[in-house]
């Protein structure tokens, strides 16, 4: 496993300590290394078992907490029930969400998948990822040169519609209701009681997240890019490494 830099495993370290831990992190490109194709995705498994190690721990949660759809993120990441996991950006806390969404929003929502496939449709390598309360337009696979404009024209084709841009790396994603991974840290967080919180994120979407984080509280940030979390890493590879610190800490 990688090193961390001595601040971060110190803060770490730190964190292992109070009173109610709640570990909580991103799920792509976090945990999960970012591939082409997004059913693909798999967690670190150094950082999936740590992460389910420290769920059973005495006054300690962990957390998921992803864009992806609730039913996905079981599916893909494995973790076990100890493990909350968070869908759709903060808005699915259980799999009976849909049944909460007006019919107004059901509709809306099935416009939106008819108007992002025709789209992709129009674009190579262009793709729609349809959620229970959103639909998500990806460039990934597109050509560099195109992928900006098949955004643009996404966001363009419902500027006057009643819905809610959540920009990612490569995917503008449209939901009908309003979403938000950092009043999810936060539900966790008084669920749990938690002394601290420990968040790890890589997308812009996470930023939301950091932006509620306290003093006593550790943000890390996987990758490049502005963030207003206090400690980077540069791979999920980073993230495993900084768990098993976490798990050992706490242990002892």
């Amino acid at each position: 496993m990688p090193d961390l830099a001595e601040d971060l495993q110190r803060a770490l370290t730190d964190a292992a300590r109070v009173p109610r831990l709640l570990v909580a992190s991103d799920f792509d490109g976090t945990i999960a290394p970012i591939v082409s194709n997004p059913a693909d995705a798999r967690p670190i498994p150094a950082a999936a078992e740590a992460l389910a190690a420290l769920a059973v721990l005495p006054d300690t949660s962990a957390a998921l907490i992803s864009g992806r759809a609730l039913s996905t993120l079981r599916e893909l990441s494995g973790a076990p029930a100890d493990v909350h996991l968070v869908g759709s950006h903060g808005a699915e806390f259980d799999a009976g969400f849909l049944d909460a969404i007006d019919d107004s929003a059901k509709s809306l929502l099935t416009e939106l998948e008819r108007t992002m496939t025709a789209l992709a449709q129009r674009h190579s390598g262009a793709t729609v990822e349809v959620k229970p309360v959103s639909v998500a337009f990806h460039v990934r696979n597109a050509a560099p040169e195109h992928a900006q404009q098949a955004l643009d024209e996404a966001l363009n084709a419902v500027r006057d519609w009643d819905i809610h841009l959540t920009e990612g790396k490569a995917v503008r994603e449209f939901a009908v209701i309003d979403t938000d991974k950092g009043a999810a840290l936060e539900q966790l967080r008084q669920a749990s009681d938690a002394s601290a919180v420990v968040f790890f994120g890589d997308d812009v979407t996470d930023e939301k997240a950091f932006s509620r984080l306290g003093d006593d509280d550790i943000g890390v940030k996987v990758g490049p890019g502005q963030t207003l979390a206090r400690y980077r890493v540069d791979s999920p590879n980073d993230v495993a490494t900084a768990l098993a610190v976490l798990l050992d800490a706490r242990r002892g």
